[in-house]
Formats: C-alpha cells, structure tokens, sequence
C-alpha cells in the first residue's frame, strides 16, 4: 500500500542557511505523527514543503500518491493546513471566516458543512463575533475548522497550540482525537512533548535531520543506563555539587525545575538489587553535603530526556 507521505532525500537552503538535510519520511494514512525540534530545526520548512506551498531543492515528495512540486496543483485541494501564525481575518465574523475560505475552495453548497464544523469546535456561540475579538484557544480553532471546510484527506499543523491556555490546549487535542477517528492523516509540529507522547510516531528534528523516528515507546529506547528523580529544594546547590564533585558512573544530568534528572551507566556484573542501594547512595551524597532532598527515585526515560540526550550528543560530535 502506498504511503500517504513518502519523502526521500529533502533538502531545502534559503541563502547559506540549510533548513532541510537529506529527510527521509514515510507516514501511513490515519497516522497522527509529530514533529519536535527546537526553533529552526525544519519543521515549518518540511511542513510548507509537504502543503505543495515551498518546492523543495533536491529529493523526491510524494504526498497522497501526487509528485511534488510537478503536481502540486492537483494536491493542494486534498489537503488542510494550518499555519504557525494568525491567518484569518479579523474584521471577518466567524460565520464570514468560514464562508471565505469555502468559496477560496470552490465549495458552493457548504452551510451543512459550516453547521457540522462550528458543532463540532463548539464554536456555534461565538459565530456573529469578529475573529478579532476570539480568544487564543478560539482563533486556533476557528483556523482549524478554516482549514478542514473542503473535507481534506491530510491535516498540517504548525505549532497549533502555542500560545494558548491549558483548556483549549486540551479541547484542541479532543477535537484532533476524533478527526483521527475519522480516518485522517495529521502531522503535528509542537513543542510539547507531551503532546507528542498522544501520536502514534514522533520524529524528533534538529538542524533539518531527524534524530530519531519511532512510536514514543520506541523512541525512548535511544537512552541508555538508568535516570534517577532527585527532587529538592536547592537545585542550583544541588547542581554545582554534581558538577564540583561528581556521580559515580554519571552519563549526563538534565535540571528541571526543583528536579535534577541524573542518566547513570548501567553495568551488567551489578547484583540484584544493587541499584536500590543507589537510591540510597544519592540520597547520601546530597544529604552530606547540607542539601535536603525530597525523594529520591529510579524512572523511566521521558520524551524530553531523550530530546536533549540526542541533541547534546550531536553537538559534541
């Protein structure tokens, strides 16, 4: 069965500056897929590459079985993209947004369509409102239901939810849930990895290459050893100790926050039960010290863990 994105080789350059580098990409039809990187990794540059709006410099694209960009004319209708910034109008209601933007498609017979999608992102209160005057959460969604009026087979998202509340962040993610159900494809850039941990495959980006590519359980594979929790009061003290001092056996530590993620290598000749005598050990050299701790526990490597892991690992190359 034919991908519904099939990309091989991607390379895009604006000037001096390479935004792709050699992408390779397959993504199955009813895939939800994530891509995360930091800011100029690549991702708005592959995602206008994948909306037939920016040709790519050298490699082949294939989006739902059309060539790009030779056929890009004959793609575009068959897709919905919703782009980083604020595209509607704001002197335009909610209803008028909607209604440019089916007639932008050639829809002439959309009022079920309209009805169907201001249900279904709730938005049916607010359609006499300037888009203007929407908050945050409802001009993203409003952008969303712009963006699926013609009844598209692929959804692109940049970054959809910057910027707005927890709430609509999860209202949003509720109204990508049923789309999915639906059968469409949806590729997502955030950078929330906990937003990527809800989609089937993440692609973690960096200086326009992937990483890594796998479901998120897969993904989480790349770190090896063991990572400690060690939660406390003083973690600016409690990171120059790790750093003046040292860990036996650390790999990397990574500061979140009240909370320092200690990576430890992991030795095979261990006995069992030896690392729970490392929790212990950690609790000691920090309590040694004068520093207090709150808890002290072994975890399982988060997206985030592996994120920066990978890219600390690429820059010291």
């Amino acid at each position: 069965m034919e991908h519904t994105i099939a990309l091989s080789g991607i390379r895009r350059s604006f000037g001096s500056v390479t935004a792709l580098d050699g992408v390779d990409l397959e993504i199955s039809g009813g895939e939800m897929f994530a891509l995360v990187g930091p800011d100029g990794a690549g991702k708005t540059t592959l995602l206008r590459i994948l909306a037939a709006v920016l040709p790519q410099d050298e490699g082949s694209a294939r989006v739902l079985g059309r060539e790009l960009p030779r056929e890009r004319r004959q793609l575009k209708p068959r897709i919905g993209y919703l782009s980083q910034g604020f595209s509607l109008y704001g002197d335009l209601s909610v209803d008028e947004n909607l209604a440019f933007f089916a007639e932008i498609y050639g829809l002439r017979d959309y009022g079920a369509r309209r009805e169907e999608l201001l249900s279904f992102t709730r938005l049916e209160p607010f359609r006499g409102r300037l888009a203007a005057r929407l908050s945050g959460g409802m001009k993203k969604k409003l952008a969303l239901a712009c963006a699926l009026i013609h009844r598209p087979e692929l959804i692109l998202l940049d970054e959809p939810t910057t910027g707005v509340d927890p709430v609509s962040r999860r209202d949003f993610w509720m109204i990508l849930g049923e789309l999915l159900n639906e059968g469409l494809t949806i590729v997502v850039a955030t950078p929330y990895l906990d937003e990527a941990e809800r989609c089937a495959r993440v692609g973690l980006l960096d200086k326009g290459r992937f990483l890594t590519v796998g479901t998120p359980a897969d993904v989480k594979q790349n770190v090896s050893g063991r990572i400690y929790e060690v939660v406390t009061s003083s973690p600016t003290r409690a990171r120059a100790l790790v750093n003046q001092a040292g860990v036996a056996g650390l790999v990397e530590m990574q500061a979140q926050g009240d909370r320092l993620h200690l990576r430890l290598s992991s030795e095979p000749t261990e006995a069992p039960g030896a690392w729970h005598a490392r929790e212990a050990d950690l609790r000691r050299f920090f309590e040694e010290a004068g520093i207090q701790i709150g808890a002290v526990r072994e975890m399982s490597p988060t997206l985030e863990n592996v994120f920066i892991s990978l890219i600390r690992e690429e820059q010291s190359r």
